[in-house]
């Protein structure tokens, strides 16, 4: 009950109208108990008006204070009413387009008829794992509930959608299905989530049942037209194993009829669209308006759905699920087939009979595509057979009753397959193994009322009936049970029960079955049925009889009360075909037919849910053999599955969602309240807020309560120790009846109505605390104003009367001279007037007395006439009157003789349709038959001569168009002949016109050589003129080629700039693959575990094993191709370089294990093709820019000296085809040489491992001839450029064209790369029968190799696609680059033209000495230049052949070694490529000063014997324990692995070396796999693989790692090995390590995201309103630990982030990277909790924006404190740090452009969702308005129409990895400084 004290003067109150429902008003008196009548103002028209209030009950309902307006949870309401409920759901849809709200467990969704950015998979990581209380409501939210009660309690869920046709329930449910497939995937990596093929596979059902189960409709254009309940079963781990669905009800009337505006199944449609495809060119389809079925509704397309599309889509899904390509057509023939049937005509025979022309083609299609015989369906459509007891009788048809038999077969036909189509399914859905548990998802027609409702829409209600006893009774038993948890007295509350409406549709004698009784009854009728209903159930309180209809009955649901009428129920619950047709689908020569249609009688329905049809003959008794299940209805069938569904449910724990339907117009976001309301009464969510407002509605925590509510509290009742006592103080003192409130355990609940007092009490108290306050403050201010004006005043005052005195005096004086002349001037003046006036009045008053006569008379005259006019007037009226009168008698008399001849007109036809009337029509039937029969025979006769008239006049008409098509082909000729004549005469006359213009020219010629004379001596005089204008247009040149050089030197800036950008985009993309490359290791390990733990007796760790699947960028032993990707600088070609790594990468097993077999001279051949490609690759790189690096595993190089000067292009140009030539000679040698030693090789004997390798070595011959005549072509295209004289503009040109032979030669070199690699695997096979005692397949025992191999080809596809991205990126550059060429064209023939005027000018001046001496010396010039290059070209030569002799002595010493011949080949050494370097950072800052004892005879390095070496790896890779390394030196282990390397590096050991790198590498990644989740491990090793990284470049001997290194360095470094290739591995490892940090870090950090930065409140003082809604479910449980408090959260935040920094300084790490991964770990934090901002509306006030700031600004400081200001993390918080300034800003029209440029970061969603959710906290703040809101949308979009790089999502995408470098860092510490500490264990090394 409410309190009366609130219907005060000036309440707010709703009253009822008919057009908005509700409207707003206020109390304009107060209402006393008593009073009947209640004044009352309309807020928006301001209108007054007088309510009736018969009793206390009548009362209009009480309106919420705006504070609580547009609540999440409709049960936080204090006033729980409909108009409440209405206004709410209005305010936060088409105000602040909101389609989601809760009441209580239910979800109501609002269909926005627009597409919503809210449901991508950022949305739905934002609900994963969240309490779905404190985020806005949404259908993800409900999903969620779902699966973590699933997951914490193992209990089977459901999800119920239901609502009317366009609400959106389809929709909704795909939605559920989509959330539980994502996070229920097999891959539960944050990083990357993967829907597997079961996932796939539920998803992939939802398209194919909406295009055999949804239709278009008035209302919706997709809606479902049958009902469905999807088990989704998962495993223990909670990934989807299966699914099951069950169907209910499908309209199987759609199939053949539609109503205007509507369209069949979309199947229909879909297929016909797909009619022009020869895939389905058989299926004889057509336009859909040529199909009856299809052209009922005369609507064939939706807008803006294409049916193709949607076909290849439903074809997509069909795949997916597994039916194979015949089956599907299989299913297309019949969906066709069906279409056909309906086209099949009907006509008339004599008499009572029909026929089907035997040339029917729509028949001859429906039986071509069923395989069915053609004749036997003709007779049988036209036919029936019954059955007596000695005979059957066949009796034909009638039209109406044919096309009834053919709609009731094609409807038969759909149904049957759509329920094979849905067992299909099933099957693909099914579990392999057994599920712990399921979550269902019912998606399931709403409650239906239309003008007409049959059978269909009185199965959907009594489903809904059933649903809503379900819903009341789960609500019920909620409340029940947070009472009794809460411990308060609670009485029973009363709800609505629907027990006695479900009793009358399925008790016993109920509605069903007497329906049941009726089909068996012979001859039963719609009419009977209804008559049996009328005198059995006319007493029940739910049943009503309607007073004008006989064959409808009534049915008052819980919704509405429903009228039904019987026409048609009786033929739809039997659902009967004739059994002669079904005999025919199953012969036929189809199986897929046949199989479909198989008799079902003998088989019990497995499905629980699944419809069949019931063969039903109407009037006969069904054989004796025939089970009772044959004999089931579609009633009851539908009962049953309704009870199974039903059980289904009570034994789930069932989620609400109601989707509401806004309007019928489908205009997005328009709120219709009329349809609202009627759908809120119907979907049951008012019975909710009923069931809740019966209670205790309000619930508060004692705390909350009390920070909300302590201004109410006087001092001496505040006890802080216990809440509780406060609380119940004060509200003793502050409502007076017990009963509105009670207190449990931990919260208060009340009535409702209470919280609105207690808020107006609130509000009053506040509202007299400021007024007391103001009263003061005033008092003083004015007070204080007061004294100083009194002053003033009195200063002022001496002064004034002074003056004033003295004036007055004046005053006087002056006024006693003006009284005597004023006296003598106004006594003249009144004379004058007084005669003026006198004169005047007199004229007027003799013209006014003669107006006023004239007018009297004219008023006389009027009135006279007046009384005529009046006479004849109301004569003719009541004339007029008496006719009516007389006309409305007689039709009064016609209306009722009319009524009572329909009522004798419908006695008669209810006497004719009785038995006897029956039985005199049909007297001599037999008769009758027998001449028909033989009329029949007759007709055949007839119809045949007529076929064979008909076949000949066709053949005759076929002859006679053949002759017209060859006399149109004569014509067509005799045309074309005469065309030609014309064109002949036409060349005539313009060959003549050519010879006439050529005189012309001849004589024009000749005047010219005449002319010429004369302007040669005019020219000798010119002379001196034209010298000083060459003069000025040297000058001229000198200033444009000096703008040329310019242009181009800043195009060439541009040019590197772009390459810049593009090596960022191109180490993001590495870093990426590398990041996925550490993922499929992880799961590759994790599978292998799997594995081994299963096999007993044989125990291998996978690492032993084999390194293919873990380690795949590990480099072979036996080939370097380091060089080559070294060498190669095109930043377009790094994705191929990346595969060619992969594809030669090997096993280390195999590397360890491997020997060189090969011959000398294969050696030397090997080694002399990778020497002549790296010369290759050396050699074009110095015609390309050579400002452009590689990113080799973040890697940059220096740009070189020079390039200015060897950019020009002439030099170019010379030199490129001068190295072109050369190499076409050493290729041609070296071709030369290989065909010399293939002819040796073939006159040798071989052995057998020869002759295998055969193959191989004619591959690489092909593959180098290719390569030989490629580049004889463009020595050829270059030599014509040359003879031709192009200039250097023709460069670039050539440089373009270089690029793709770059391209062509990189993907041949695959293929050599490949033979290669074949060559190895066979060695490797070799080696391992070797290693295995002969026994290869131990090898591969655990089939680990096919899957490294499966894991290659995987990254092989995701380099191939990066490939396909480089070179569309390749074209786009190819095209701009041409343009350019085009420009330069034109400006090189301008520039020439300009030259050539010059040459001939100078031609006609004599040379002076100055220039002859400049001719000399330009011609000397080039001579030295084309020496130089010569000299040049022989150096590289000589250089090349230096360097292929070191690397055959580096083979050859290798080669020794192996055959026990001691040998060291010292001052071969390799040079890399040169790597861009940054200053090393202070010592300070990696971890303090480094105390070391110098010692000059020590050479840096740590020698161990090979046997040693997994100890070594072991005590200082995979034991060292991270409280160990912190007390050492830092980064004293990659020290330490270095030393010992140089040590191999020493000694020239390459497979020690090696194998040293390998196993480090292994036992980095395998400890940092084993404690992933470890930070410390994670930071340590890190750290020193980034040291190792940095020491391998140091000591690499390059210049460019050099600069920073003592003379002592320098002599350390590397001299035999070439490490590059390792370099890259080690950084492609850091990059992963890095990774995992950043991974592991977020996950310690993200459950303390929200409470730091959003919940903790620094502030004190500043409170925002506690949420008041309910927890909807009880996912909740008492025994869960409880979350850390705010204050807690930001205390351990800060920790953490501290702890990690100092852990990263003490191990050494770059400050760089320090600042790289606070960045990225700071933009986590603030995508999260901005993430969780934008969907928690409690969070967007005013207050939270304070406090929001006030925690952003401590991480500030603390970023600050720890010098990590500058990183780019004060940066990130930006989204955030504007949001909560957005929650503070002044929102009014004036402020709208500084919002818009305060909010720079965040997209316009973003800005819109946050001014939507803002919610005042109390009465004095005021709402954003709606006009605001859209104020500042337009102007977002107007600013931002131009900016592409402002994001556009609503979410922040937390996923986001910025592209990590690990710069070069030189160590200062020396080598032969380092000592090993005992505490490492290592006393097995030994320092040199």
């Amino acid at each position: 009950m409410i309190s009366d004290e609130l219907y005060c003067t000036g309440a707010r109150v709703w009253i009822p109208d008919p057009n908005e429902v509700w409207i707003a008003a206020t109390l304009s008196e107060k209402w006393t108990p008593g009073q009947t009548t209640l004044s009352i103002e309309i807020e928006d028209s301001l209108q007054a008006r007088q309510i009736k209030v018969p009793t206390r009950e009548k009362l209009p309902p009480l309106r919420n204070p705006d504070i609580l307006i547009g609540e999440n949870d409709l049960t936080s309401m204090s006033y729980l009413n409909e108009p409440e409920v209405l206004y709410n759901l209005q305010v936060r849809f088409a105000d602040r387009n909101c389609i989601y709200t809760y009441c209580g467990i239910v979800l109501v969704a609002i269909n926005p008829y627009d597409d919503l950015p809210i449901y991508g998979n950022e949305i739905v990581q934002a609900y994963n794992g969240q309490d779905s209380n404190n985020l806005d409501p949404h259908i993800y939210a409900v999903a969620e509930e779902a699966f973590k009660q699933m997951s914490r309690f193992e209990q089977n869920q459901s999800i119920i959608v239901s609502g009317e046709s366009g609400a959106g329930k389809t929709v909704s449910a795909k939605y559920a299905m989509r959330y539980f497939a994502i996070v229920g995937g097999s891959s539960h990596d944050e990083t990357q989530k993967e829907i597997s093929l079961v996932e796939k596979k539920v998803l992939a059902s939802n398209p194919i049942m909406e295009a055999i189960g949804n239709a278009k409709t008035t209302r919706n254009d997709n809606s479902s037209r049958f009902g469905k309940y999807i088990e989704i079963d998962f495993k223990k781990d909670l990934t989807i194993i299966g699914a099951q669905m069950r169907t209910y009800l499908l309209e199987k009337s759609r199939v053949v009829f539609q109503a205007p505006e509507e369209r069949n199944y979309h199947i229909f449609y879909q297929l016909c669209a797909m009619r022009e495809d020869e895939e389905f060119s058989h299926l004889g389809l057509q336009c859909p308006e040529e199909f009856t079925y299809l052209s009922h509704g005369e609507c064939t397309e939706i807008d803006g759905v294409d049916d193709m599309v949607e076909f290849e889509a439903t074809k997509k899904a069909l795949d997916i699920l597994g039916l194979n390509k015949v089956t599907q057509q299989e299913m297309f023939k019949i969906f066709a087939a069906v279409l056909h049937l309906g086209n099949v005509s009907l006509t008339e025979r004599t008499g009572d009979s029909s026929k089907i022309p035997s040339t029917d083609p729509a028949l001859k299609s429906f039986c071509t595509l069923l395989g069915i015989d053609e004749d036997q369906t003709n007779k049988w459509l036209c036919n029936r057979q019954i059955q007596t007891v000695g005979e059957t009788l066949t009796k034909p048809l009638t039209v109406a009753q044919a096309s009834f038999s053919r709609d009731a077969l094609a409807k038969h036909v759909y149904a049957e397959l759509f329920q094979y189509i849905v067992t299909q399914i099933n099957k693909s859905l099914a579990c392999r193994e057994k599920s712990q548990s399921f979550i269902g998802v019912l998606d399931i027609y709403g409650f239906e009322t239309f003008e007409i409702n049959s059978f269909e829409q009185f199965c959907i209600n009594y489903a809904n009936e059933k649903l809503q006893q379900q819903f009341n009774l789960h609500v019920f038993k909620l409340e029940q049970e947070e009472y009794v948890k809460e411990q308060i007295e609670w009485s029973m509350i009363d709800f609505y029960d629907n027990q006695p409406c479900i009793d009358l549709i399925e008790a016993k004698l109920g509605i069903l079955d007497l329906l049941d009784e009726e089909c068996k009854v012979p001859n039963g009728s719609d009419a009977n049925w209804c008559t049996k209903m009328y005198e059995r159930l006319t007493k029940h309180k739910h049943f009503g009889k309607p007073k004008t209809s006989r064959t409808a009955f009534i049915i008052d649901h819980f919704a509405d009360k429903v009228q039904y009428e019987t026409d048609g129920f009786l033929d739809k619950n039997r659902d009967a075909v004739l059994e002669t047709q079904l005999k025919i689908l199953r012969a036929s020569t189809s199986e897929f037919v046949a199989d479909l249609f198989v008799d079902k009688s003998g088989a019990s329905d497995t499905s629980g849910a699944k419809k069949k049809t019931v063969q039903v003959r109407p009037g006969q008794k069904q054989p004796k053999g025939m089970s009772k299940a044959s004999k089931q209805t579609v009633g009851s069938q539908f009962r049953e599955s309704l009870r199974s569904l039903m059980t289904t449910l009570f034994s789930t724990t069932p989620h609400y969602v109601r989707c509401i339907k806004p309007n019928d117009e489908k205009a997005a976001f328009t709120f219709d309240p009329t349809r609202a309301v009627q759908q809120l009464r119907a979907c049951g969510v008012l019975e909710t807020i009923r069931i809740s407002a019966a209670g205790y509605p309000s619930r508060w925590t004692y705390p909350e309560f009390y920070q909300r509510y302590r201004v109410l509290c006087k001092f001496k009742q505040i006890q802080r120790n216990d809440m509780r006592q406060t609380c119940e103080k004060v509200l003793n003192g502050l409502i007076n009846d017990p009963d509105k409130y009670q207190f449990g355990k931990t919260k208060i609940f009340f009535r409702a109505g209470q919280v609105a007092y207690l808020e107006k009490l609130r509000s009053d108290k506040l509202q007299a605390c400021g007024i007391m306050i103001q009263k003061h403050v005033k008092g003083w201010i004015y007070k204080k104003k007061y004294l100083a004006i009194r002053k003033s005043t009195l200063l002022l005052q001496m002064y004034a009367r002074g003056y004033l005195a003295r004036k007055h005096a004046q005053f006087l004086r002056e006024t006693r001279a003006a009284i005597r002349i004023q006296k003598i001037y106004r006594g003249f003046c009144s004379r004058k007037s007084y005669y003026r006036h006198r004169k005047a009045v007199i004229t007027i008053q003799a013209l006014a007395r003669g107006i006023l006569a004239r007018k009297r008379y004219a008023e006389l005259l009027r009135n006279v006439k007046a009384v005529v006019i009046q006479k004849h007037v109301r004569r003719w009226l009541q004339v007029k009157k008496y006719r009516m009168v007389l006309k409305g008698i007689v039709l009064i008399q016609s209306h009722f003789r009319r009524r009572k001849a329909r009522l004798l007109f419908k006695m008669l036809k209810i006497e004719a349709k009785s038995v006897d009337h029956i039985k005199k029509v049909n007297k001599g039937l037999e008769n009758k038959i027998i001449e028909l029969q033989q009329k029949i025979e007759d007709m055949k006769k007839v119809q045949k001569d007529f076929d064979n008239d008909r076949s000949k006049l066709e053949n005759s008409q076929k002859e006679l168009e053949r002759l017209k098509g060859s006399e149109e082909h004569l014509r067509s000729a005799s045309n074309k002949i005469t065309e030609l004549e014309e064109i002949i005469a036409r060349l005539e006359a313009e060959l003549e016109k050519e010879r006439a213009e050529k005189q012309d020219l001849i004589s024009e010629k000749s005047l010219l050589a005449s002319n010429a004379h004369e302007k040669q001596q005019e020219q000798d005089e010119t002379d001196k003129s034209q010298k000083e204008q060459i003069l000025k247009l040297e000058e001229e040149m000198a200033e444009m080629k000096s703008k040329m050089q310019a242009e181009m030197n800043l195009r060439l800036d541009q040019e590197r700039k772009q390459v810049i950008q593009e090596m960022a985009v191109e180490r993001e993309h590495h870093q990426r693959l590398v990041k996925d490359h550490g993922r499929l290791q992880q799961r590759m390990e994790n599978l292998l575990e799997e594995r081994n733990a299963k096999i007993s007796g044989h125990a291998r760790h996978p690492s032993d094993v084999s390194s293919v699947s873990i380690d795949s960028s590990v480099p072979d032993s036996g080939i370097n191709f380091s060089d080559e990707v070294r060498h190669n600088n095109e930043s377009d070609f790094d994705s191929l370089r990346r595969r060619k790594k992969f594809e030669n990468t090997e096993s280390p097993l195999v590397t360890e294990s491997q020997t060189v077999n090969k011959t000398g001279d294969e050696t030397e051949k090997g080694a002399a093709e990778i020497a002549g490609s790296e010369d290759t690759k050396a050699e074009d790189r110095e015609t390309i820019a050579d400002d452009r690096s590689t990113i080799l595993g973040g890697e940059t190089s220096e740009t070189r000296d020079g390039d200015v000067d060897d950019s020009k292009p002439a030099n170019l140009d010379l030199g490129m085809m001068l190295k072109l030539q050369t190499r076409v000679r050493d290729l041609e040698k070296e071709r030369n040489q290989l065909l010399k030693e293939k002819e040796n090789v073939d006159r040798r004997p071989r052995s057998e491992s020869q002759y295998s390798d055969v193959a191989a070595d004619h591959q690489k011959l092909i593959e180098l001839e290719m390569e030989n005549a490629r580049l004889k072509e463009s020595l050829e295209r270059l030599q014509k450029a040359v003879a031709l004289g192009q200039g250097g503009n023709e460069e670039i040109t050539n440089q373009f064209t270089a690029l793709n032979e770059e391209l062509s030669r990189r993907r041949e070199e695959c293929i050599q790369l490949k033979s290669l690699l074949a060559s190895r695997t066979k060695d490797s096979i070799e080696t391992a029968k070797e290693s295995y005692g002969g026994n290869a397949e131990i090898l591969n025992e655990d089939g680990e190799l096919a899957s490294a191999y499966q894991t290659l080809k995987d990254v092989n596809r995701v380099l191939q696609r990066d490939l396909e991205l480089e070179k569309s990126g390749y074209k786009r550059k190819e095209l701009e680059l041409r343009a350019t060429i085009e420009e330069l064209k034109k400006d090189n023939n301008r520039q020439q033209d300009l030259i050539g005027q010059l040459n001939k000018v100078a031609s006609n001046l004599s040379m002076s000495p100055e220039q002859a001496m400049q001719n000399a010396l330009q011609f000397e010039i080039q001579r030295l230049m084309s020496e130089n290059l010569d000299m040049r070209e022989k150096c590289d030569q000589l250089e090349d052949k230096v360097r292929k002799l070191k690397k055959a002595v580096k083979i050859y010493s290798n080669r020794l070694k192996e055959h026990g011949v001691s040998g060291n080949s010292e001052g071969v050494s390799s040079k890399g490529k040169p790597e861009e370097g940054l200053e090393e950072d202070e010592e300070e800052e990696m971890g303090g000063k480094i105390k070391y004892q110098p010692t000059k005879n020590y050479m840096g390095m740590l020698e161990y014997k090979k046997e040693e070496e997994a100890a070594l790896v072991k005590q200082l890779v995979t034991d060292l324990k991270p409280r160990v390394a912190i007390t050492l030196i830092p980064t004293l282990p990659a020290y330490i692995l270095f030393m010992c390397l140089r040590h191999t590096d020493h000694l020239n050991e390459d497979s020690r070396c090696k194998t040293l790198l390998t196993n480090v590498i292994n036992g980095i990644k395998k400890v940092s796999k084993a404690h992933q989740d470890d930070i410390e491990t994670l930071i340590l090793w890190l750290s020193n693989t980034c040291r190792f990284l940095h020491l391998l470049k140091q000591y690499s001997g390059e210049k460019s790692f050099q600069v920073e290194n003592t003379e002592l360095q320098n002599n350390h470094c590397l001299r035999n090995f070439d490490l590059s290739e390792y370099r890259a591995i080690l950084n492609d490892l850091a990059v992963w390590l890095y990774q995992g940090v950043v991974k592991t870090a977020k996950e310690h950090i993200h459950p303390l995201i929200v409470g730091a930065l959003l919940e903790y409140e620094g502030i004190q003082g500043l409170s925002s309103k506690p949420s008041m809604s309910r927890q909807r479910s009880s996912s909740h449980s008492d025994t869960l630990e409880a979350p850390s408090t705010p204050e807690h959260c930001f205390e351990n935040l800060i920790k953490t982030l501290s702890s990690w920094v100092n852990l990263m300084r003490t191990h050494g790490f770059d400050t760089l990277v320090v600042n790289q991964l606070f960045k990225q770990l700071f933009y986590f934090i603030v995508a999260t909790a901005a993430n969780n901002l934008l969907l928690r509306k409690d969070m967007c006030n005013w207050s939270k924006g304070m406090q929001i700031r006030y925690n952003l600004s401590n991480l500030e400081q603390w970023l600050r404190d720890n010098r990590l200001h500058e990183c780019g993390a004060v940066e990130a918080m930006e989204p955030l740090i504007q949001a909560s300034q957005l929650l503070q800003a002044r929102k009014t029209a004036e402020d709208v452009d500084s919002i818009c440029e305060m909010c720079s970061q965040l997209s316009v969603a973003q800005i819109i969702k946050i001014l939507n959710l803002y919610t005042p906290v109390d009465e004095y703040e005021e709402r954003v308005p709606i006009s605001f809101i859209r104020k500042i949308q337009q102007t977002l979009k107007e600013k931002r129409k131009s900016d592409s790089s402002n994001p556009q999502a609503l979410l922040i995408d937390t996923k986001q990895f910025f592209p990590v470098m690990f710069p070069f860092c030189p160590s200062s510490i020396g080598l032969e400084s380092i000592d090993i500490p005992s505490v490492l264990k290592l006393g097995f090394l030994v320092r040199l």
